[in-house]
């Protein structure tokens, strides 16, 4: 019996988010999350916090502890995307307002705090939205960094390009100082770009099998992707929308699913053509050193099946 892993969520749920924290509330087994922090990005602060709130109490966790963090990118005003996830973040399902509490600590002191209060090596950071908590936390406590045992994070794109831009992918596009950071920081960093995501489509037989769960969560899962996926069918003429960020949730859980290549990743700020970029050395033509595993192939089958099972306990 291995011992589950212990995680921080960063998040700014979107209706992908929401999946990838029921995800991991479902998986105790493998995942214990520590604490759930919030931020600007889909949509802003006070929604994503809302949201969270919302999506733990749908998982029927309600002693999840959500820390509200950074409402601004670290050197540029917030970009958000209710284009896509519709003005709460969640648009789709009609779900209760929450009443469960939100922590007085800041999000970046509870990763700064949780980092230096357990064993080194021993707690994975998921971003799962743009990266200005955990840069800041990075920032104003270099000392965690070599804490840290893995950042899995949801974000960029190489083959297939930007999905805000025609370069960048939004996570990294709306805090590219912050994505700039977590770059370089040493930790172990494992990243889930579009060009993976782009391939766990919800197609309508998935959707079917969420709704046919017969549960709250199922039903909400279902509704949430009916509504979003409409965007995306229309953007890119796909069979279904992309669940983002439940790749890095399915990582723990089961990295087999995953294929990609560990390298250089660097992350432009300065252009403003392809500013926010993730410039992902996948040739290995430059000689940088590697700083991340970028992820290029996924078992989209298996990681629905997965997906289903785990949303069918909550």
């Amino acid at each position: 019996m291995t011992t589950p892993r212990k995680i921080i969520i960063d998040t700014d749920p979107g209706q992908d988010d929401a999946v990838a924290i029921l995800l991991a509330l479902a998986s105790p087994e493998e995942i214990e999350v520590l604490g759930i922090t919030t931020v600007a990005g889909n949509v802003p602060l006070h929604l994503t916090t809302r949201n969270a709130r919302i999506v733990c109490e749908l998982a029927g966790k309600p002693d999840t502890r959500i820390f509200a963090g950074c409402d601004t990118p670290l050197a540029r005003p917030l970009v958000t995307a209710e284009h896509v996830h519709g003005k709460t973040g969640l648009d789709g399902p009609v779900l209760p307002e929450p009443t469960m509490p939100v922590a007085d600590l800041h999000a970046v002191d509870f990763i700064i705090d949780t980092l230096r209060a357990e064993a080194p090596g021993s707690v994975t950071l998921c971003p799962l939205g743009p990266l200005t908590n955990i840069a800041t936390a990075l920032e104003k406590a270099p000392d965690i960094a070599p804490r840290i045992a893995e950042i899995v994070l949801m974000g960029g794109a190489y083959f297939e390009v930007g999905n805000i831009t025609p370069a960048a992918e939004f996570n990294i596009y709306v805090d590219p100082e912050a994505a700039k950071v977590v770059f370089a920081c040493g930790a172990p960093i494992t990243v889930m770009p579009l060009d993976v995501t782009h391939k766990a489509l919800v197609t309508k037989p998935r959707n079917d099998a969420f709704r046919a769960l017969g549960t709250p969560a199922g039903h909400a899962v279902a509704e949430m992707t009916d509504f979003f996926e409409r965007f995306d069918k229309e953007k890119y003429g796909s069979l279904g929308a992309p669940l983002h960020d439940p790749c890095v949730t399915a990582y723990l859980i089961a990295p087999d699913l995953f294929e990609g290549r560990h390298i250089n990743v660097e992350i432009e700020t300065a252009s403003d053509l392809t500013l926010g970029m993730t410039v992902a050395d996948w040739w290995r033509v430059t000689g940088r050193a590697p700083n991340a595993t970028f992820m290029g192939a996924i078992d989209d089958d298996g990681f629905f099946a997965l997906l289903t099972e785990r949303l069918g306990r909550l």
